[in-house]
């Protein structure tokens, strides 16, 4: 297995190309199903999990096929030949369920595995399954698997979600886009990603308006088009690389970044005493007045801090000037780095749902290993400036959520490198 290796180098600069979002493509490319006729997704993220995602598509008999070094999705499913998405292939990642809303509004049925992912925490459907039973599905968990039907089609239908799922706004959004009449969805998700495959349906001839609030509405249409869509910059990604200077030290510009995208953790790392800056290029951020202040963060969803950041905000938080607490209200099972930062050296305590770090004057290299996609990054973020050497094992998670970590993270003059197993 593949490990990865990081010595504390000093202060950091120069610039890094933030990608396409992995979360949005992964919505994007189940929307191919909606229409007969080709889509096409720019600014697409390299990742394996867009490869388990064109491997289940092309399971269905979509084809994909991926052009300029991967940047560029071409998808159409013009010709397919099953609606069933496996549980070899849905296994390995929970975005894989995105395809039940659109086979079930195009085809009227779909037998649809339980998803898998990363292990922090609990991924129920219900609430999928309860917006796509309010548009007229019905759907039975049997045998691991959701066996879905609509034998009259889908109607619009008003929607009031018990929480703003990111998921099951975009099933339900997805599968709204057919049926027939008015879809309301209210306590939306507001994400980035929820306006992205928006604009990209409408793009394809959806009707649709509200998104990026809590109260999406969906006039159905008969049919959807084909269309060329850019993968909005991916968030996650972005936050990550802003807390490298923050944690190592030094200036980076992070090209194609925008404050709106990440407003609540940029103020939080502004409260700490990082400095973001504007430019026409993106977002540089810096920090050079020696430590860090201790500051509390409590994730929540957009436009909220995200979950998706915590674990590389630990990593920060653990050299900060003070006590920080972490409130994870999202999973309950996401402070599975802690103990990793614990064997750096970082004064970590856990208890249920809240990590209270109390900052050390420095971290000290260690072996360590990941235990989700955040997790892996968050141990590479924190060996930028341990003393020493730190080896992150088990970093095929990485490889879900970041490509070219080493090659960005060097190029801004970080020591690091991956070691190939033997």
């Amino acid at each position: 297995m593949d490990s990865i290796m990081v010595t504390g180098n000093g202060p950091l600069r120069g610039e890094i190309p933030i990608a396409g979002a992995k979360n949005a493509c992964l919505a994007l490319m189940p929307a191919t199903l909606l229409s007969e006729e080709p889509l096409t997704l720019t600014n697409a993220p390299r990742l394996s999990d867009i490869k388990t995602m064109s491997t289940l598509l092309a399971s269905l008999g979509a084809e994909v096929s991926s052009l300029q070094d991967g940047q560029v999705l071409a998808l159409s499913s013009h010709d397919l030949t099953s609606s069933r998405a496996d549980y070899e292939i849905v296994r390995k990642m929970r975005a894989s369920n995105l395809v039940l809303g659109p086979l079930l509004a195009r085809f009227g049925h779909a037998e649809v595995s339980l998803p898998g992912g990363c292990a922090i925490g609990a991924r129920p459907m219900d609430l999928h399954q309860d917006g796509l039973e309010a548009l007229g599905a019905e759907i039975e968990l049997r045998d691991g698997y959701l066996h879905a039907k609509a034998p009259r089609g889908l109607k619009g239908a008003m929607i009031a979600l018990r929480f703003p799922s990111v998921g099951a706004t975009e099933n339900i959004l997805m599968a709204a886009t057919l049926a027939r009449g008015t879809t309301v969805i209210d306590n939306a998700a507001r994400e980035p990603e929820i306006v992205d495959l928006a604009r990209c349906l409408r793009a394809m001839g959806a009707q649709i308006e509200g998104e990026g609030t809590s109260r999406i509405e969906v006039q159905g249409v008969d049919r959807l088009h084909g269309a060329t869509h850019p993968v909005v910059t991916d968030r996650i990604e972005l936050g990550t690389y802003m807390l490298a200077p923050a944690i190592a030290g030094g200036e980076v510009e992070c090209l194609g970044g925008r404050r709106d995208l990440v407003a609540s953790f940029i103020d939080k790392l502004e409260e700490a005493g990082v400095s973001v800056e504007e430019t026409p290029r993106g977002l540089k951020v810096s920090r050079t007045n020696g430590r860090l202040s201790a500051v509390d963060v409590t994730t929540a969803p957009y436009p909220g801090f995200p979950t998706d950041l915590q674990a590389q905000m630990m990593a920060m938080l653990a050299t900060a000037d003070g006590v920080s607490e972490l409130h994870e209200t999202i999973f309950e099972n996401r402070f599975m780095h802690a103990p990793e930062l614990v064997r750096m050296g970082a004064d970590i305590e856990v208890h249920g749902g809240t990590a209270r770090v109390t900052g050390v004057e420095r971290l000290k290299g260690a072996p360590v290993m990941a235990t989700d996609l955040r997790a892996s990054v968050s141990l590479i973020l924190a060996g930028l400036a341990a003393e020493g050497e730190t080896v992150v094992s088990r970093v095929y998670h990485l490889d879900r959520g970041y490509e070219h970590v080493v090659r960005k993270l060097s190029g801004v003059g970080a020591k690091i490198e991956r070691v190939r197993a033997q």
